[in-house]
């Protein structure tokens, strides 16, 4: 009898995992991919939406185009999960696994920070990065403030980034001059994992006159007083608030017992969870380094799935090495200028993350076109 394979999430993890499946064990399981939406986009491709580069559309790709042969996508909510069981509830129905693997990634708590809701913008889903490409046309005076909510959170050099593009297009309409651009993270350093690469934001945001706030953490905004409170200082006065909001487990993995520290506890090589035949991978986990953690970045939820998929082949045939994985990843920055920086890390290969900080310049904006190209080639039809 095949082995049923069942993966909540089709991001990143979700859908190289499924893909390298078909590939190593296809013909001896079944593969179930269940994700609430009906399309995946890369993260990054946001700034393009948030900026008018591009349409939402054009970002998109449906995941009735998967390229992996065999594999059945469900459209359905993720509602409980018994890991013990290995038992799924959805809106659409309950599945069941002999191997489950959790890529659900982190949702955006809004709500966490009193008054984002109401009075903030995000840009880090689709539908905030869409409504802010209409707003941010006709800003032309006033302070706009991007804040970081809380920690962890997806893709770490974003805020930053948005902040340099956000200049460039404040340049090229001739308004520069009469916004101020303020970033405010609770971080010590831009980039903790990198002292060059929080160099070099530092450098490019005070040649640019963009504020960066270090050691702030706002706790709430006051949208008619247009105030942002922030822990142990004085309020900060915005015309436009973009909060990173704060991260948490959906609500299905954080009842089913698999985060009780906030995240899913994973051995950080093989990605097992304490519970037989169930696997995590990607932003829903939380993998120690130090005293920091694996970055939630798209290309090691990638890199994870490669892992996993190795580890359920050996599982399945009996034969081959076991899965293992080493924490490698690249992300790309944009730094304004059509200029693009690229970090280079191995989060597992020492007791101390080896990271490699690189540009920015020009010629970095070819991997990164590449970056995205090759795997959206690799996961759904032309």
């Amino acid at each position: 009898m095949k082995k049923r394979i069942l993966i909540l999430g089709a991001g990143f993890g979700g859908l190289e995992l499924a893909t390298r499946l078909t590939e190593t064990v296809g013909s001896d399981v079944t593969i179930t991919l269940v994700d609430k939406n009906d399309s995946f986009f890369i993260g990054f491709s946001k700034f393009d939406v948030m900026f008018g580069r591009k349409t939402p559309l054009q970002i998109q790709s449906f995941y009735r185009d998967l390229a992996a042969p065999g594999v059945d996508f469900r459209k359905a909510t993720v509602t409980a999960i018994d890991p013990a069981t290995r038992t799924v509830t959805t809106d659409a129905g309950t599945l069941e696994a002999d191997i489950l693997v959790v890529a659900l990634g982190a949702d955006l708590d809004h709500a966490a920070t009193p008054g984002m809701v109401d009075g903030g913008h995000d840009f880090y889903s689709l539908e905030g990065a869409t409504k802010l490409a209409t707003i941010l046309p006709s800003l032309s005076s006033g302070t706009a403030l991007i804040a970081v909510l809380g920690a962890p959170y997806k893709c770490p050099p974003a805020p930053f980034e948005a902040a340099l593009q956000l200049h460039d297009m404040l340049v090229a309409r001739g308004a520069r001059d009469q916004v101020t651009l303020r970033v405010a993270t609770p971080s010590p350093t831009p980039l903790p994992v990198s002292k060059e690469g929080s160099e070099v934001v530092t450098r490019l945001f005070a040649e640019r006159n963009i504020d960066l706030l270090l050691g702030h953490q706002v706790t709430a905004i006051d949208p008619t007083k247009k105030l942002a409170t922030v822990k142990d200082k004085e309020p900060l006065p915005y015309d436009l608030f973009l909060g990173v909001p704060v991260h948490r487990v959906p609500p299905a993995v954080a009842a089913s017992g698999l985060a009780p520290n906030g995240w899913v506890d994973v051995d950080a090589y093989t990605l097992e969870t304490r519970f037989p035949g169930v696997y995590a991978i990607g932003d829903v986990t939380k993998i120690p380094v130090g005293a920091g953690m694996v970055p939630k970045a798209g290309a090691f939820a990638d890199r994870a799935a490669r892992a996993v998929a190795d580890d359920i082949a050996h599982v399945v045939r009996g034969t081959g090495d076991r899965g293992r994985f080493d924490g490698v990843g690249q992300c790309f920055l944009e730094m304004g200028d059509g200029e693009v920086a690229m970090v280079d890390a191995n989060y597992l290969g020492g007791p101390t993350p080896q990271v490699r900080f690189l540009g920015p310049s020009k010629q970095y904006g070819p991997d990164k076109a590449a970056f995205s190209a090759t795997r959206l080639a690799r996961w759904f039809k032309p």
